[in-house]
């Protein structure tokens, strides 16, 4: 589709829609190839989302194996939805009908990649930190969001307009296609480091053997995404309501300690030290879950992988896409992944990490 034929089609979306005459206003752009426009038609307002279709690398078929998946390439390795509209809108749905706040789906138009969203407002806790929210409290906030969901049962895929979007396994393929960014990118590129074959199967089998750790208990959704940049701050509602949640279209079924290491190693702002226990022990409690140690190893396991990854990534976006800024956000990351090394779990990677990576120690003491 042309610009001018996506314009076209956009028009008439939203005069089907009834907001043919809205005030459109463009919202900056996120790393997705998504954009988004802010309707405003007297007091009323809505978020247009434009996703537009096969933007991206093809996505993962449900019974594709490991191989396959590779052959198809990153999204589909990783397990991500991509621009894919049915994974957004189905998973929204599905939330909001368990009672969180993901944005409602006002009007949809999934052949053309285009949807209507309620308008959720623009106070991310990361713009009211710290001057306008508290620290603990609203961590605390975010902690029982992340153990209701937890504690909420979804069904096997989500579905929108009559198509579907599985819920698949957040599997140690995808868990490995992930932690391998750091190799590609912040070893290969930014520490100039080549490893050998040896090296290599070295760390494919201690990943391994660290996924083992991630059957400590039974899985949950797992949004993926789930930080202070992601959370708007909605007073006027209650419980787990009064966070709204965003970029969740990458949801799998895997380990819940995914999402609350998202939100204690921010990538992007220092979360207070101190908290990180209580909030930890206070998730377990909320949860429900059994087995403390067994979560607090998994805990290590995938924040270690979760920071593996963002170090591979933001190398990624400063050398290919020349976004030097993400540079400086390195070493608070690397910190974050040292200190993930230092859970007995995590003794062989630790090891690894000292003798293959020692820039990567080098970054966590800037």
């Amino acid at each position: 589709m042309t610009i001018s034929d996506r314009a076209t089609a956009m028009d008439a979306f939203l005069d089907r829609s009834g907001w043919g005459g809205a005030q459109r206003n463009p919202l900056a752009g996120d790393a997705s190839t998504r954009r988004y426009i802010r309707l405003v038609e007297g007091d009323r307002t809505a978020m247009l989302m434009d996703a537009p279709a096969s933007a991206e690398a093809p996505l993962c078929p449900p019974d594709a194996t490991p191989e396959e998946r590779a052959e198809l390439g990153y999204n589909a390795t990783a397990r991500l939805a991509g621009s894919n509209l049915v994974a957004f809108a189905g998973l929204a749905d599905a939330l909001c009908e368990r009672g969180f706040s993901a944005p409602r789906i006002l009007a949809s138009d999934i052949e053309n990649g285009f949807l209507i969203l309620e308008d959720l407002g623009d106070d991310l806790i990361a713009r009211l930190l710290p001057d306008q929210l508290h620290e603990g409290t609203i961590y605390a906030q975010a902690v029982d969001v992340l153990a209701a969901i937890y504690r909420s049962t979804f069904d096997d895929h989500v579905s929108v307009d009559g198509e579907t979007w599985p819920l698949l396994a957040y599997d140690d393929t995808a868990l490995l296609a992930e932690a391998n960014l750091f190799l590609e990118w912040y070893l290969a590129k930014h520490a100039g480091v080549e490893l050998d074959q040896a090296a290599l199967d070295e760390w494919n089998a201690i990943w391994a053997k660290a996924f083992k750790r991630l059957d400590s208990c039974p899985p949950g959704l797992v949004l993926r995404d789930f930080h202070a940049e992601n959370l708007l701050y909605l007073p006027d509602r209650d419980g787990p309501a009064a966070l709204g949640l965003l970029d969740f279209q990458d949801a799998l079924m895997g380990h819940p300690a995914y999402d609350l290491v998202s939100l204690l190693e921010d990538a992007r702002r220092n979360v207070e030290r101190k908290l990180a226990v209580p909030l930890k022990a206070r998730f377990v409690e909320q949860a429900g879950i059994a087995d403390s140690a067994g979560f607090d190893a998994a805990y290590a396991v995938l924040g270690a992988q979760r920071n593996a990854k963002i170090l591979g990534i933001f190398v990624r976006l400063a050398v290919r896409d020349g976004k030097q800024r993400y540079l400086d956000l390195l070493p608070r990351v690397a910190r974050y992944f040292v200190g993930d090394l230092q859970h007995p779990a995590l003794m062989e990677l630790n090891l690894w990490i000292k003798t293959h990576a020692g820039a990567v120690l080098l970054d966590a003491h800037k």
